[in-house]
């Protein structure tokens, strides 16, 4: 009867020293799985996120999960430009700077175009190319398109304006702006009261006239009238008056 006692007392305390090193095991690998996920996200906040919550659910103990990042982040200058993911704006300068020299070039080469028209028909005496960052400005003195005093288009110079016409024709087609300008003798006529009137009148007969060509696309234009306001010259001498009375036609960049 008494070995029988002992025996059940015997059974009824199994040994179960198994189940610590059994739950250091879990813990651990529990861990590992944590520092792979880390490693091949490289996220240390989403990281951070989950070792926290992990660490609540485990009630604390220092391991692993006391380190809320163990994988160091890495700067962005760090990394290898190959490895980087290249955003608009990383590029954005540079790709406008190549793009601006690419518009310039066009430009130039409209330009010697332009300037081979004017040296065949002898027109350096009334038209002239310039070439700036704003866009290529063809200038053309009023003595070449108008009367002194009147902003109608005189009929010798129709043909001229078709041809400049054709040499505004592009792919794909570009802003231009006519703008009229005079020196700052007042005007002292019926039709007109400033020099405002006559320099807009005459930029816009003139626009009228370019468009007749069916291959320039007239939302494409626009107009200005400039008065005397905006000289290249001394409004001092004749010379310097004659300079300032002009047309422009500026042809703008892609940009503008």
């Amino acid at each position: 009867m008494l070995k029988t006692r002992n025996k059940n007392k015997k059974e009824e305390h199994i040994d179960e020293s198994w189940l610590i090193p059994y739950a250091d095991m879990l813990t651990l690998l529990l861990a590992l799985f944590i520092v792979l996920f880390a490693v091949s996200t490289v996220d240390a906040q989403k990281f951070e996120d989950m070792a926290n919550s992990f660490k609540s659910a485990l009630n604390g103990g220092t391991g692993a999960m006391d380190y809320t990042s163990p994988v160091s982040v890495v700067e962005k200058s760090s990394i290898p430009t190959a490895e980087r993911s290249i955003t608009p704006e990383d590029d954005r300068p540079e790709q406008a700077t190549q793009k601006a020299s690419l518009d310039q070039l066009q430009l130039a080469a409209i330009k010697k175009k332009i300037d081979a028209y004017i040296e065949d028909k002898n027109l350096s005496k009334s038209l002239r190319t310039t070439l700036t960052e704003s866009g290529l400005i063809i200038t053309i003195l009023d003595n070449a398109l108008f009367d002194s005093g009147s902003a109608h288009v005189k009929e010798e110079a129709v043909g001229l304006a078709g041809e400049i016409s054709q040499l505004l024709v592009t792919d794909p087609p570009r802003n231009i702006i006519i703008a009229g300008h005079t020196d700052n003798i007042p005007i002292q006529n019926s039709e007109f009261q400033s020099n405002w009137e006559l320099s807009a009148h005459r930029s816009i007969n003139f626009m009228n006239l370019l468009l007749q060509n069916e291959k320039l696309d007239p939302k494409k234009f626009s107009q200005a009238g400039y008065g005397e306001h905006h000289p290249v010259a001394p409004n001092d001498t004749s010379e310097g008056r004659a300079k300032n009375r002009r047309v422009e036609v500026k042809i703008l960049p892609f940009n503008q």
